[in-house]
């Protein structure tokens, strides 16, 4: 008897949703008591009705993922809602323009000097100063100054993004960008006066030379803002944005450093770093990595080609703040700090494309 009551609701409740059909979507009418009956099937299945409610749970995370690429929500009437939000990817090339200060760090070599009554200058010797010579007193290769570094190089990258759903003119993007060789090669390397302990100073001193290279690889997080209205971006328009970002910077330094004049041949502690020749010391090549927190600095303008397809014309300037060149001895076992380029920054102008999705 309940049975046939629970069928007679049905009926009734069927009949009644007939009526409003203006207010529902016809697939839904249509299927609505056979949806009603397979209900009150599963009251029945006391048994199995839990395995019943996860093949429906699993085959609607199947759907939801079937539209993971795609940032937005279904509405109360079944259609897609895009709120703006992407996936985007872009790649980037062009050039840099290089440019450091250059610090002395050659703080452990310090001169001892003897000088005549012509104002010339000479090393002592184990027995003390050469004749017609007196102590002048000590002066340290660290009061001289270096040149700086400077010029270009090729630069490119490749960078992951999400664009933020409901308010797309934000884009977070995660990157990676690298720097080819920049050529440091200086010949003095060292030069300037040095004021010696005695009161005496040493005018026009020229101490070594170096020919190497520095180059960077930077992994970074960075937030852009495009300037446009509305939620999805205008095509066949200039969209101009600014970003700012923080990264991680690996930067390879690779020194070869020569003594043309000997002077740097006085020093016993640097001929574990080279090989003493004739009174020249030849030093070892030297590679050193050096890591930094870099702050990164956008600007530029993208074009769209379509919805989906962007080309990106920008610039970017990296800052570093140390980047070291150090001497090594013959198994790399031991470094000495020689010279390093402060506040190194790196400025680029590179062509991109973006491909949001």
């Amino acid at each position: 008897m309940a049975r046939k009551t629970q069928i007679q609701a049905l009926i009734v409740i069927h009949n009644q949703i007939i009526k409003m059909r203006g207010f529902f979507p016809a697939f839904f009418l249509n299927n609505m008591f056979f949806i009603m009956k397979i209900y009150d099937i599963m009251l029945g299945m006391k048994a199995g009705i839990l395995y019943i409610l996860s093949a429906c749970v699993a085959l609607n995370s199947g759907a939801a993922m079937a539209n993971w690429q795609y940032s937005g929500e279904y509405t109360y009437d079944m259609s897609y809602y895009d709120n703006g939000g992407r996936t985007a990817v872009s790649l980037r090339g062009g050039a840099s323009y290089a440019m450091s200060g250059m610090k002395n760090n050659a703080n452990s070599i310090v001169y001892a000097l003897c000088v005549n009554d012509n104002g010339e200058f000479d090393f002592p010797t184990t027995d003390g100063c050469p004749s017609g010579y007196t102590y002048a007193g000590t002066g340290n290769l660290s009061s001289l100054g270096l040149s700086d570094l400077s010029g270009l190089n090729f630069s490119a990258g490749v960078s992951l993004g999400w664009i933020m759903p409901n308010h797309p003119q934000w884009r977070l993007e995660i990157g990676w960008d690298t720097f080819s060789d920049v050529d440091y090669n200086k010949t003095p390397l060292f030069s300037g006066n040095m004021q010696l302990s005695g009161g005496y100073t040493l005018a026009n001193l020229t101490v070594g030379g170096v020919q190497s290279t520095v180059s960077s690889d930077v992994i970074s997080a960075m937030a852009f803002y495009d300037f446009f209205d509305g939620l999805y971006k205008p095509l066949h328009q200039m969209i101009p944005y600014i970003g700012i970002g923080v990264g991680y910077g690996d930067t390879k330094t690779v020194m070869s450093l020569f003594d043309p004049t000997g002077d740097l041949s006085q020093f016993e502690d640097l001929t574990n770093f080279g090989q003493l020749e004739n009174n020249v010391i030849h030093f070892y090549r030297a590679t050193t990595n050096t890591t930094n927190i870099v702050g990164i600095g956008a600007l530029g303008i993208s074009y769209g080609l379509s919805d989906k397809f962007f080309i990106d014309f920008g610039a970017r300037v990296f800052y570093l703040p140390r980047v070291k060149y150090q001497l090594v001895n013959s198994d790399a076992s031991r470094r000495l700090d020689w010279f390093s380029a402060k506040n190194l920054i790196y400025a680029n102008v590179m062509l991109g494309i973006r491909f949001e999705f």
